[in-house]
């Protein structure tokens, strides 16, 4: 494990984040649940390449999605198989507390709407415009 991966699993246990960006002393937070942290990181366009993230549960669309800022190294609270699939084959180092099938919803009634939104799919560039859309129904189907 990197130093810079300890420590972002360090603030992300300590400080009750979702999300940690870490690169030597420079770190990023966010408290947000879902992928939308990861989309507005990965919108800075910034280089992410030299960070390691700590996460609270990484699914494949997030897998993908840190697959797209190129972080080198990633600790997940809890991973779904997809997800740890994924993160291998872009050569992205993982560690974890839990491995599950799938990412459950909020409501533990069925598969997390990202998750299922991805299933299917290999290819990141494809995944982003896949998970926006989801994230834009979701949002309205919340506001009816």
């Amino acid at each position: 494990m990197y130093s810079d991966q300890e420590k972002a699993r360090q603030i992300l246990e300590q400080g009750g984040h979702t999300c940690v960006l870490c690169c030597e002393e420079e770190f990023y937070t966010d408290d947000r649940r879902g992928v939308r942290p990861l989309l507005d990181f990965l919108e800075r366009s910034r280089d992410w390449h030299r960070f390691c993230a700590a996460d609270k549960v990484v699914g494949k669309a997030a897998a993908f999605l840190y697959q797209l800022m190129g972080v080198r190294a990633l600790y997940a609270q809890v991973v779904s198989e997809p997800a740890a699939k994924v993160l291998k084959e872009a050569g992205i180092q993982l560690t974890y507390g839990t491995m599950v099938s799938a990412i459950r919803n909020r409501t533990d009634t069925g598969f997390c709407p990202m998750e299922t939104a991805v299933w299917d799919l290999i290819d990141p560039e494809e995944a982003l415009p896949v998970l926006k859309v989801t994230l834009e129904n979701l949002a309205k189907n919340a506001g009816s």
